[in-house]
């Protein structure tokens, strides 16, 4: 807290805070709680929403709703937990998964599947090296321990993230339209009940605090703001709170986490009939020791705080004692528009809740675009010496299918468990994750959760759509129709005005992205600092889709298994190798501008994908991302184990490796071929056919040097399995 918010606390209160209450507005007007720096931009979120009449609940609330057919609802948010899981990876990522499970429990949904957005530093650095399997095995060990199944994600390196890397944890989570609950606290008389595990010093102030501050080498010193997570407690919790919700015996709910007993308190009373009283005394602990301020910052995990009518106490703790949860009544709720704790017989706080919830300080943060843009576009990757003959190519493929970003990410999946539950229907390393919701009819959901730094650090308004623009292409190349949008935005210090550029810039263009594709943001988390010194990471957005199965059992995965079958190519290819993996990793370039955006492409693809998946004109799809053709063929030809012949159009270089936008390759169901072609004209989706699935290698054709067509290169499927799957198990080794 600056002099400047300090002074204005003064004024608010009237007089000097008291230090339990300047603890609450501390951590409730950092940065991670208050969305200080952020606010003025989010807002267009809301502003520029498309009509529809499938959001149920959006932003403002823990987790965004909406509405899939049939009486069942979907929440689902992503988070980041970022600097915890420098500090100290293992609990850093596994209480960054149970807290955003926490907010899709608050919504009164059952969670259902989890999903991980990870970034590190080189894969060969030292700090990766301590980073990156404490991060994994949090993730795994949390989500396995909770039962639920963890169906996709993606893991990155690049030098920008050494020394902070970014851990971004999503939840999906389900219910019936009439079972949401909402973070508030009516009915002056209502009783405040905490439960779950006790509060003890772990975590003060550990997300609030260690997110809203820049990154030094002192922050080993902050281990112990790091919470320390119990998957275990949290299991009993879950299934606590959907016996609660099915009795009907709660008519608030908050989960605790960044700012602890703060948050919860203030939110519930400031979306409520406006007061609460609550005895800190009465709030159970794990250590007698703890002051006021602490009990009030801690951020110990696996808690939550509900709101129930006094005739429906005693039933409320009856289920609690049978699940073994802890619960307390800490208070009242009042109508004085105060929120009053009392700790000792004395009064130690006395505020207007809505000051410290919804009345923060908001910044319009000084911005202009990054000193070094400029020249950064004008070094575009046109003056790098590009692969020409059939070996040069053969050894490009090799190269990209084997590093660090596009190389199997086994060793990181094996280690989560993606089938419990049994509803799973596809999961990494597929287009997008599947969950089955509905045993009877089929219905279920696909999420995609992507970005690209490399993208957004050239140019942060296509950078976002391009994120956005690849998530709806996964979900729809599964054949669900894309619905609704979340995102986690990871960005430098907003004290910085070429951040805060970036950081403007990139939410205009996903505001305007989901405004031209109808689907709506229902809610997200803005992460800033995430900088080492004076050195920000590349801009990143991350941006998760989640789009409808009429029915799952329609779905398509991305492998090639019918022997015969036409290889169709979707979309336009161009010259476009800006920010491109190509440039990356042979040169470790970045420069030019990135792919063009092409919205109106990328709707016209996604209809033809779902389309075609629906109506069973094809076997296989794979969406054309990071490496371009080149990747996608790879990864289609390992994982189904077939080879393929492929004939390239126009310069080959291009052909296998461009990044363009709005394209796909689909496997055509052998005698579909004339109506996928028909349903391409009508759509206006550029088709063409590039080959065939077959044998054990990738034959790939195309104009050699001379001009003159010629067979460029075949790389057998096991040198290709062994190049793809190489990298990260040595490198764990």
């Amino acid at each position: 807290m600056n002099d400047e918010e300090y002074q204005r606390v003064r004024h608010i209160l009237g007089r000097r805070p008291t230090s339990a209450e300047l603890a609450i507005y501390s951590v409730m007007w950092s940065e991670h709680c208050s969305y200080k720096s952020s606010k003025v931009h989010l807002r267009q979120f809301g502003d520029k929403a498309p009509k529809t009449d499938k959001l149920l609940v959006g932003m403002g609330e823990n987790a965004g709703v909406v509405d899939i057919g049939q009486g069942w609802a979907v929440t689902f948010k992503v988070e980041s937990h970022n600097h915890p899981s420098y500090v100290e990876p293992y609990q850093g990522a596994a209480t960054g998964v149970g807290g955003i499970v926490r907010d899709i429990m608050s919504m009164g949904a059952r969670p259902v599947a989890v999903m991980d957005s990870l970034r590190f530093g080189p894969a060969d650095a030292p700090d990766t090296q301590r980073v990156l399997p404490g991060v994994v095995a949090g993730v795994g060990g949390y989500g396995n321990s909770l039962g639920l199944p963890n169906i996709g994600g993606e893991t990155v390196f690049d030098a920008c993230y050494e020394q902070n890397p970014l851990v971004n944890a999503l939840c999906v989570g389900v219910m019936k339209h009439e079972d949401i609950k909402r973070a508030v606290a009516p009915g002056p008389g209502n009783k405040v009940i905490l439960f779950g595990a006790l509060t003890g010093p772990d975590g003060i102030g550990g997300a609030s605090v260690l997110a809203s501050a820049t990154f030094d080498e002192e922050s080993h010193q902050k281990r112990p703001s790091v919470q320390v997570g119990d998957p275990f407690m949290e299991k009993l919790l879950i299934e606590c709170c959907l016996e609660l919700f099915k009795e009907d015996l709660v008519v608030g709910i908050q989960d605790l986490g960044a700012a602890g007993v703060s948050c919860a308190t203030t939110e519930l009373a400031a979306a409520g009939t406006g007061g609460m009283y609550v005895d800190l005394d009465t709030v159970p602990l794990r250590d007698e020791t703890l002051t006021p301020e602490e009990i009030l910052m801690s951020e110990s995990q696996e808690r939550m705080m509900a709101v129930v009518s006094p005739d429906k106490v005693d039933r409320f703790m009856e289920i609690c004692a049978r699940w073994e949860i802890p619960a307390t009544v800490i208070g009242t709720v009042t109508d004085t528009r105060r929120l009053v704790m009392t700790w000792r017989g004395e009064t130690i706080v006395d505020i207007p809740p809505v000051t410290a919830a919804d009345e923060g300080p908001v910044y319009n943060r000084p911005m202009e675009p990054p000193h070094d843009l400029g020249a950064l576009q004008a070094d575009t990757p046109g003056r790098l010496t590009r692969p020409s003959t059939g070996d040069e190519l053969r050894r490009t493929v090799l190269w990209l299918t084997g590093s660090p970003n596009l190389a199997s990410k086994t060793w990181v999946t094996s280690q989560y468990d993606r089938y419990v539950l049994g509803n799973t229907v596809m999961a990494m390393p597929e287009n997008a994750g599947v969950v089955r919701i509905d045993d009877e009819s089929g219905l279920g959901i696909a999420l995609s959760l992507d970005g690209n730094s490399r993208y957004t650090r050239l140019d942060p308004y296509a950078g976002a759509q391009l994120a956005l623009s690849e998530a709806y292409r996964n979900v729809a190349a599964t054949g669900a129709r894309p619905l609704a949008v979340t995102n986690c935005l990871n960005f430098g210090s907003p004290e910085d005005p070429g951040v805060m550029w970036q950081f403007a810039r990139a939410v205009e263009g996903l505001a305007d992205g989901c405004q031209y594709l109808g689907i709506p943001v229902t809610g997200g988390n803005v992460s800033f600092y995430n900088q080492t010194g004076e050195t920000p990471i590349n801009p990143t957005p991350v941006i998760g889709v989640l789009g409808v199965h009429d029915d799952v059992r329609r779905r398509v995965n991305m492998s090639l298994t019918t022997d015969g079958a036409t290889i169709a190519l979707l979309g336009e290819t161009r010259e476009e190798f800006g920010g491109s993996e190509w440039a990356h990793v042979v040169y470790g370039h970045l420069g030019g501008l990135p792919p063009l955006v092409d919205l109106k492409a990328e709707a016209a693809l996604a209809s033809v994908m779902v389309a075609a998946v629906r109506d069973g004109l094809v076997t296989a799809v794979h969406d054309l991302s990071d490496g371009g053709l080149s990747q996608t063929l790879v990864e289609s030809c390992l994982r189904g184990g077939l080879g393929a012949r492929i004939t390239l159009p126009g310069d080959p270089f291009v052909a296998l490796f461009s990044e363009s936008v709005a394209r796909a390759m689909l496997v055509v169901r052998p005698g579909a071929e004339a109506r996928l072609a028909a349903l391409c004209e009508s759509a206006g989706v550029p088709v063409s056919q590039i080959g065939v699935v077959g044998g054990d290698a990738l034959h790939v054709t195309g104009r050699g040097p001379e001009g003159d067509q010629q067979e460029l290169f075949s790389i057998g499927l096991s040198e290709l399995r062994e190049a793809h799957e190489r990298m990260l198990p040595s490198y764990a080794d």
